[in-house]
Formats: C-alpha cells, sequence, structure tokens
C-alpha cells in the first residue's frame, strides 16, 4: 500500500511539474504576443503616415512618379504581412515575410528622401519636415518595440528548447519564434529624415 502511495505522489508530482512548465511556456508565448502588439502600434502608425507624405511630396515630384510608387506598393505589402503576422506573432515564417517587407519599405523610404533633396520647395515645406519628423519618431518607436520582441522572442525559445521542457513543448507543439529582423545591414538603418 506505501508503495502505492509514493508511486502516486511521484506520478502527482510529475503531473504538477509538466503543468507548471506548460503553463510557464503559455505566459512566455503570451509575452511574446503582447511584445508583437507593440510592434504593431508603431509599424501602424508609420504606415498611417506615409500616404500624409506621399500627398505633401506629390506636388512637388511629380516626374518622381515611380518611386512614389515603389513607396506605396512597399507600404501596401508591408501593411499586408503586418496583418499576417498579427495573426500570429510567433509564426516565423510570418515575422521572417514582415522583416522582409519592412525592408523594402525602409529602402523605398530612404530613395524617396534622397530623391526630395533635388525639390528645395519641398524641403523648406512645413508639411513635409512634420511628417519626417514623425516618421523619424516612429522609426526610433519600432526599433525600441522590435529589440523587446526580439527578447521575449529569445526567452520563449529558450524556455522552448531547454531540457526538460523541450519535452513538454514536443509535446504539445510549442514551435519557436521568429526574431524580427531587417534582411541586410543597409536595412537596418532608419531612413534618415532630416534635411539642413
Amino acid at each position: 500500500m506505501t508503495s502505492f502511495l509514493v508511486f502516486l505522489a511521484i506520478l502527482a508530482a510529475i503531473v504538477f511539474w509538466g503543468i507548471g512548465i506548460y503553463n510557464r511556456l503559455i505566459n512566455e508565448r503570451n509575452r511574446v504576443k503582447n511584445a508583437f502588439a507593440q510592434i504593431d502600434v508603431q509599424l501602424t502608425r508609420r504606415y498611417d503616415l506615409i500616404p500624409n507624405l506621399i500627398e505633401a511630396v506629390k506636388g512637388y515630384m511629380k516626374h518622381e512618379r515611380e518611386t512614389l510608387e515603389a513607396v506605396i506598393t512597399a507600404r501596401n505589402a508591408a501593411a499586408s504581412s503586418l496583418e499576417t503576422a498579427k495573426a500570429d506573432p510567433a509564426n516565423a515564417q510570418a515575422i521572417k515575410d514582415l522583416g522582409a517587407r519592412e525592408g523594402t519599405l525602409t529602402s523605398a523610404l530612404g530613395r524617396l528622401f534622397a530623391l526630395s533633396e533635388a525639390y528645395p520647395d519641398l524641403k523648406a515645406n512645413q508639411n513635409m519636415m512634420q511628417f519626417q519628423e514623425e516618421l523619424a519618431s516612429t522609426e526610433n518607436k519600432v526599433a525600441f518595440s522590435r529589440q523587446a520582441f526580439n527578447d521575449s522572442v529569445l526567452q520563449y525559445n529558450n524556455s522552448a528548447q531547454n531540457f526538460p521542457n523541450n519535452v513538454i513543448a514536443g509535446f504539445f507543439s510549442f514551435e519557436l519564434a521568429s526574431f524580427l529582423e531587417i534582411d541586410t545591414e543597409e536595412k537596418r538603418e532608419a531612413p534618415d529624415v532630416k534635411f539642413t
């Protein structure tokens, strides 16, 4: 009888231990989702600023239609990727796609700002200067949010991969999350939006 009670006690301890690991993995996966929600806020703000920026630039840069369209296309693609990633921030492929689209958008914005240097009236336009300042501020917030997200991903992935947590993670199909990275070093830099 005592060996049966010992067996039940050990079995209960293993079950509670497994429940504890499962709950910790759930909590960390939810932290990843919360950190992504902060990125979502900042990227949505960025995407909302871009059409206003394009409108401010359009009148001055009539001959730069291709650049303006590239920014609009990149913005729409990035916004679409954000929606996909928002549905499941732990989906590694969705996060990688978002990073690639963000890199394309950052590059297109960089070309737009570089071209705008050739238009002195545009550089002096108050609306343009305000949009650039807001966009630069938003870029900084995106960088901080991305860092917090990547920290949450690191903590979650470590928990899911460390033994004995990996046994529970594998049993319940916890997938590893992916870091939000911009594709190239050139694209890691926020576009220079200051005019002198």
